[in-house]
C-alpha cells in the first residue's frame, strides 16, 4: 500500500451532480487514489440533526422532503437510476422512522443512527456515478471496520481494531477496486453507528490513511488550501503553499475550518502528509502539510474561534492551598468536559470551553448539574459570545518584540484573556465576540501585508 493515496471529499464536493462529476474527475485523475472518503451531500447532516432534536410532523415532512430532493437532483442525472432509487428510498423510510421515535425522545444514539444515512446515500450515488463512467468501483461499508467507544456524537477509534479489519477487509478490495466510503460514522461494540463529531470526515481519512500505510491523505474541500486567515474576513489573505504539522495542528486547533483540529492526529504519528486542495478548482494547487517545512516564518496565519465561553470560579480557599485546581478538572472530566486555555490567580481561575463543534447535536456543555456541582466548590461566572483569536508561528515564546507588533495593533481592542508561553507555536486572546472579524483584519494587516 506504500503509493495508496486516501482521498476525502467534504459535503460541497459532493453537495449536486455537477459537484460529483468534478470529484469523479480529481479521483480518475491519479491511479493512486484506491480509497475515497465522502461526506453527505451538503446540508444534508443539518437536515438529519434537525430531525434528530425532534420535530412536528409538518417540520418532519418538509425536512424529509428536502432531502429527498437533494438526493434526487442527484439520482435524476443517473442513467439506470431505478435500482438504486430503491435504496436512497429505503433510507428516507429509515429517517422518516428515526425522526418519528426522535419527536417522542431523543437520545444520542438514535441521533448518531440518523445522522449517518447522509454518508450513507451520498456514497451509494458516487458509486454508481462512477461505475457509468466504466471504473470499477466499490461501496463500502466503514462501520465494519471504524470501531469506536460507545460515547455518541463525539466517538473514539480504536486505532488497533481498525489497523486489523482494515489489513484483513480493505487492503484486499482495494487491489481490485476503487473503494467508496463514509466520513464521520463508526460502530461501537454492540454494532450500534456512532459518530465521530462534527467535521469528522477529515478525521476518517487520516484514520484510514494511517490504519493503510498510505503514502499521503488529500481532503479536497471548498477553498485551494491553508490561507494565511480566512480569505473571507480578510481578502488579502495568502495561501501556504507547505507548512508543518504541528503549525496546522495549532490552527485546526483554533478554528481554522479547513481542516477537523483531530485530522492532524494520525498523519502525525505515521509522518504521512496531507494535502488541502480545492475540488471546484483543482488545478488552482493546495497546501502540503508534512512534517518539517524550510525555514518556517516567525508568524504564520491566524486563526479565529467563535463562540467561546469564558468560565471564572472564584474562591478564597484557593489561596496557598494544595488539590483546588486537581478538583476542579475532576469535576470538569465527570462531565465529559475539555479546558481550552487556562489563566490563574491566587484566589481565581479563568477558563475558556469551546461550544462549537463539541458533539454531533451542538448542544450546550453548561448543563444544570455541572454548574451545581461547580458552585458547591466556588464562585462561578460565565461569560458567552466570546471570540477566540490565535497567532500560529514558530519559536513565538523565545522571539523578542513579539508583544509589541501584537499589542500595538490591539489597543482600541478589549482583550479578556491571553494565553502565551505555553506553546512556542501560538499566542492566544479573547475577545467579545462583536469585535473579532476586525481584530483579525488588524492583526493581518500588520504582521502579514
Amino acid at each position: 500500500m506504500k503509493n495508496t493515496i486516501v482521498a476525502k471529499f467534504g459535503g460541497t464536493s459532493v453537495a449536486n451532480a455537477d459537484a460529483m462529476q468534478n470529484s469523479a474527475n480529481i479521483v480518475l485523475s491519479n491511479p493512486n487514489v484506491r480509497v475515497v472518503v465522502l461526506s453527505a451531500s451538503a446540508g444534508v447532516t443539518n437536515l438529519l440533526v434537525e430531525l434528530a432534536d425532534g420535530c412536528d410532523q409538518e417540520k418532519r415532512h418538509y425536512v424529509i422532503d428536502e432531502i429527498r430532493r437533494i438526493q434526487y437532483n442527484i439520482l435524476d442525472t443517473l442513467h439506470q437510476p431505478n435500482v438504486l432509487r430503491d435504496e436512497i428510498d429505503r433510507m428516507l423510510e429509515n429517517i422518516t422512522m428515526l425522526s418519528e421515535a426522535a419527536a417522542l425522545a431523543t437520545s444520542p444514539a438514535l441521533t448518531d443512527e440518523l445522522v449517518s444515512h447522509g454518508e450513507l446515500m451520498s456514497t451509494l450515488l458516487f458509486v454508481e456515478l462512477l461505475r457509468q463512467r466504466d471504473v470499477n468501483a466499490e461501496w463500502f461499508d466503514v462501520r465494519k471496520i471504524m470501531r469506536t467507544n460507545d460515547r455518541f456524537g463525539r466517538a473514539e477509534p480504536d486505532t488497533h481494531a481498525l489497523y486489523e479489519l482494515a489489513q484483513q477487509q480493505l487492503v484486499p478490495r482495494t487491489q481490485e477496486a476503487i473503494i467508496i466510503t463514509q466520513g464521520f460514522i463508526g460502530s461501537e461494540a454492540k454494532g450500534r453507528t456512532t459518530t465521530l463529531g462534527r467535521g469528522g470526515s477529515d478525521y476518517t481519512a487520516a484514520l484510514l490513511g494511517e490504519a493503510l500505510n498510505a503514502a499521503r491523505v488529500d481532503i479536497w474541500t471548498d477553498v485551494p488550501g491553508i490561507y494565511t486567515t480566512d480569505p473571507r474576513i480578510v481578502p488579502a489573505a495568502r495561501r501556504i503553499s507547505e507548512i508543518g504539522f504541528s503549525e496546522a495542528a495549532e490552527m485546526a486547533t483554533f478554528g481554522a475550518k479547513v481542516l477537523h483540529p483531530a485530522t492532524l492526529l494520525p498523519a502525525v504519528r505515521s509522518d504521512i502528509p496531507v494535502f488541502v486542495g480545492s475540488s471546484k478548482d483543482p488545478s488552482a494547487g493546495g497546501t502540503l502539510v508534512c512534517n518539517k517545512t524550510e525555514q518556517p516564518p516567525l508568524f504564520r496565519a491566524l486563526a479565529l474561534r467563535r463562540k467561546q465561553t469564558l468560565m471564572t470560579l472564584h474562591s478564597l480557599n484557593m489561596l496557598h492551598a494544595r488539590g483546588f485546581l486537581a478538583e476542579v478538572f475532576g469535576i470538569l472530566a465527570r462531565h465529559n468536559i475539555s479546558v481550552d486555555l487556562i489563566t490563574t490567580s491566587e484566589v481565581s481561575i479563568a477558563l475558556t470551553l469551546d461550544t462549537t463543534g463539541s458533539c454531533t447535536s451542538g448542544a450546550s456543555l453548561l448543563t444544570t448539574s455541572l454548574l451545581t456541582e461547580l458552585s458547591s466548590l466556588c464562585r462561578v461566572e460565565v461569560e458567552e459570545n466570546l471570540a477566540l483569536v490565535a497567532l500560529i508561528g514558530n519559536k513565538l515564546s523565545s522571539a523578542c518584540g513579539v508583544g509589541k507588533e501584537v499589542f500595538g495593533v490591539m489597543e482600541p481592542f478589549n482583550i479578556r484573556m491571553i494565553c502565551y508561553g505555553a506553546s512556542s507555536h501560538n499566542l492566544c486572546f479573547l475577545v467579545p465576540g462583536e469585535n473579532a472579524e476586525n481584530v483579525v483584519r488588524a492583526l493581518h494587516s500588520n504582521l502579514f501585508e
